[in-house]
């Protein structure tokens, strides 16, 4: 490895949540932690991808997952780790064909500066760039998952509201 190929080592910056939540949430049930990584994924780590969060968003299902009410949609956020939702990065490193350094990608992650995505298939790249990446953490970036829908009967009516972060069922 050249003297120009030595891993940068950055401080990660995450927000760890405390503990489950009662009522609203407050900045006390949360907290930031430091550690430290490389900025290049070590040789031995194939297909996966390194980012930087340059975006989170901060969407009401999240208040959900503060709370410890066993409620199979929404599974609690453990205590003691890092808050996750959608956000935008842009990639730092890969070892993931489908991923090049500069690309442009949204999907869940950890409320933190850097993190490891060690499964990319499920990133998804931004190729429209013509607009403020921010917008992909908010309605661009919204996807109704399989998952969220699977449960709804033919007659519902679904309504949805970027504005909010939410959807409903009426």
């Amino acid at each position: 490895m050249a003297k120009d190929d030595v891993p940068e080592v950055v401080r990660n910056k995450r927000v760890i949540l405390r503990d489950y939540v009662t009522g609203f949430p407050k900045e006390s049930d949360m907290y930031i932690s430091f550690s430290t990584m490389t900025s290049k994924i070590p040789e031995n780590h194939k297909g996966v991808v390194l980012v930087t969060n340059l975006y989170l968003s901060c969407d009401p299902y999240m208040r959900l997952r503060m709370r410890n009410d066993q409620d199979p949609e929404f599974t609690p956020f453990p205590p003691g780790s890092p808050i996750t939702g959608f956000g935008v990065a842009q990639v730092l490193d890969s070892t993931h064909h489908g991923f090049q350094e500069g690309d442009f990608v949204w999907r869940t992650r950890g409320w933190e500066e850097y993190s490891f995505i060690a499964r990319p298939e499920r990133l998804f790249k931004i190729r429209h760039t013509d607009v403020p990446l921010s917008y992909y953490a908010g309605i661009l970036g919204f996807r109704i998952e399989s998952s969220a829908l699977r449960a709804l009967e033919k007659e519902h009516l679904v309504t949805l509201s970027f504005a909010l972060g939410g959807a409903r069922v009426v």
